[in-house]
């Protein structure tokens, strides 16, 4: 379900869950070149074109891009005609990786970012109401991110696999971990 609209504006509780699960403006300068880059269809593409199209800042997307590299989502060509292409097809390559290599997996609560506590142990987690069905829900996030690929965002009028998920073809979340 896509919520949006004058809903949003007035429910600052939606508002500060949303915030919650944005990914970093690295993820999503990545997904805006790789998607750019999927578009060429293999094109050796420069900084330079990305940062004219999008209003992105050439630095940063320059890092991000030999991040991309070294996870070998690109392949990076020197040269007067040098750039990125993908270094695979735009169907291999989903958002769930791409998020993963330049983020990690975002937790959703603290207690999935054990580094918060003192000694890496959550002090309510023997007894946290939450622990599992907020475990079900990241874990449903995951499974949609992997679902979506570059090709899916590059061809956005192309049926993609969050139709399914509108229709109720999903995965069921609740079920147990």
């Amino acid at each position: 379900m896509w919520v949006d609209g004058p809903f949003l504006a007035d429910n600052p509780h939606w508002i500060g869950a949303l915030s919650m699960l944005q990914l970093t403006k690295r993820t999503e300068y990545g997904l805006i070149a790789l998607t750019h880059l999927a578009a060429r269809e293999g094109r050796v593409t420069s900084v330079r074109e990305i940062v004219e199209r999008y209003p992105v800042p050439k630095r940063l997307l320059a890092e991000v891009l030999k991040e991309l590299a070294r996870s070998n989502f690109v392949t990076s060509h020197r040269g007067a005609h040098g750039g990125y292409a993908l270094s695979r097809d735009a169907e291999t390559i989903n958002v769930g990786d791409v998020v993963s290599a330049l983020e990690g997996h975002p937790s959703l609560t603290s207690c999935e970012s054990l580094g918060a506590y003192a000694g890496g142990r959550c002090e309510v987690e023997s007894v946290c109401p939450i622990r599992s069905p907020i475990h079900r829900l990241r874990e449903g996030i995951w499974a949609l991110f992997e679902r979506i690929s570059l090709a899916d965002l590059a061809q956005p009028h192309r049926p993609h696999p969050l139709t399914e998920v509108a229709d109720g073809d999903s995965t069921d979340v609740r079920s147990t971990a």
